[in-house]
């Protein structure tokens, strides 16, 4: 199987172009290949696959193997694989289980370098998210977690977050205190969890623990609802790009006034191989 590794600030993944080649059991192919030291090592598997509806489609899978709907960084590098693939448009449409996404590519010297994502509207709905809180807006809510309650806010930008905000992020635990977030019963999908420390109205430092995946050095998404949950509770302020500054490096995000949030990082591509999936 030939493959791609890509990262987009950090969060990296495997990329396999399935308009040449398929993969007949991707869970199983994403649960090995994202092994470290055993695997290449990634944060899971991307098959760029062909789209009636947009110029290619991105299906995404974790690395223990379940199914993701959407990647912010993922999309990007998507979009960079398929210009690097001779599609030179400026603007390539990626089609996800979220919905088509339109990446406007950043160039330098000819070289894509990374891109803006228009991510689309986020759902506020409670019920919708999913979380077992209700159907109004999950705003200071209170979670117990490990006989701690937390503050939260949710929302998904087409797969669920929950936002917590704390000072002192580098030193929390997130081994620990991640699994009990994504597995909390008021959760019925799981959740992606952001720990949030706010360093100015535009200027926030955040840890991600992604559901499937564990701790990650960037989140496209995780970024978008920390900027999001920034507004919603008066931190941040709408039409501002927002610095989120993760351990893998910086994303900038926007919520505008139409209701989009914009999402703007890196794509870069490690190495391409050939690997066998026993």
């Amino acid at each position: 199987m030939r493959f791609t590794k890509m990262h987009g600030a950090g969060n990296d993944y495997i990329y396999v172009d399935c308009f040449s080649q398929d993969v007949n059991d991707p869970t199983h192919t994403a649960k090995i290949l994202s092994r470290p030291h055993f695997g290449i090592g990634s944060d899971g598997l991307v098959l760029i696959k062909p789209s009636n509806n947009a110029d290619c489609f991105m299906d995404i899978y974790n690395a223990d193997g379940s199914r993701a709907k959407m990647c912010g960084n993922a999309v990007r590098c998507t979009a960079k694989y398929a210009y690097d693939s001779g599609n030179r448009k400026s603007v390539i449409d990626v089609d996800t289980l979220s919905g088509t996404k339109s990446v406007e590519l950043i160039r330098e010297n000819g070289n894509v370098t990374g891109g803006r994502v228009n991510m689309g509207k986020p759902i506020l709905n409670g019920h919708s998210i999913p979380t077992r809180f209700g159907s109004s807006i999950v705003k200071g809510e209170s979670l117990s977690v490990d006989n701690k309650n937390y503050e939260i806010t949710c929302l998904s930008m087409g797969n669920p977050h929950c936002v917590v905000f704390c000072d002192g992020v580098d030193s929390l635990d997130l081994s620990k205190i991640g699994p009990l977030f994504e597995h909390h019963e008021m959760f019925p999908e799981r959740i992606n969890t952001e720990f949030v420390e706010v360093k100015g109205g535009e200027e926030l430092t955040v840890r991600v623990w992604e559901r499937g995946s564990g701790e990650t050095l960037a989140c496209g998404t995780g970024a978008c609802a920390a900027a999001v949950a920034s507004v919603i509770n008066g931190l941040s302020k709408k039409n501002r790009e927002i610095k989120i500054n993760l351990p893998g490096g910086t994303l900038f995000a926007d919520w505008t006034e139409n209701g989009d949030v914009y999402l703007t990082g890196p794509a870069v591509t490690v190495f391409t191989g050939e690997t066998e999936v026993l």
